[in-house]
């Protein structure tokens, strides 16, 4: 069974930090495009970030650019979201989803309806 799951996330203050992990159990995440994902109460959920199938490809939202960095280890079969410079608007659950992607090659999408296997959330709050 395909199953993700998030960690590291928690209560920091405005200018902190946190990295935040998904881990994939089930299957290997070399042939899928990772895409990290948030939503904040009362708001619809949005993209983050999204990395390639080999990394050579990032995408990021105009809010978090800069700030945030998604990565990936395909020998751990983990993905990361480092988040540096945290300011309350960044307060949500965040989550990792996945969609397999047959070209090597291929750019990723931020298009929530084109993944196709998800992860619980973690919380994130940023509060002084």
């Amino acid at each position: 069974q395909l199953q993700l799951v998030e960690s590291g996330g928690g209560l920091v203050q405005p200018g902190g930090s946190l990295r935040l992990s998904c881990a994939a159990s089930g299957f290997t995440l070399d042939d899928y495009v990772i895409g990290w994902f948030r939503q904040a109460p009362g708001k619809e959920r949005e993209d983050v970030s999204c990395i390639s199938r080999v990394a050579f490809w990032t995408k990021y939202a105009d809010s978090v650019k800069g700030r945030f960095t998604i990565s990936r280890d395909n020998a751990k079969n983990t993905v990361y979201l480092q988040m540096n410079g945290l300011k309350p608007a960044d307060t949500a659950v965040y989550y990792c989803a996945v969609y397999r992607e047959r070209q090597l090659f291929s750019v990723c999408v931020s298009d929530p309806r084109t993944y196709e296997t998800w992860g619980q959330g973690t919380q994130v709050t940023v509060s002084s």
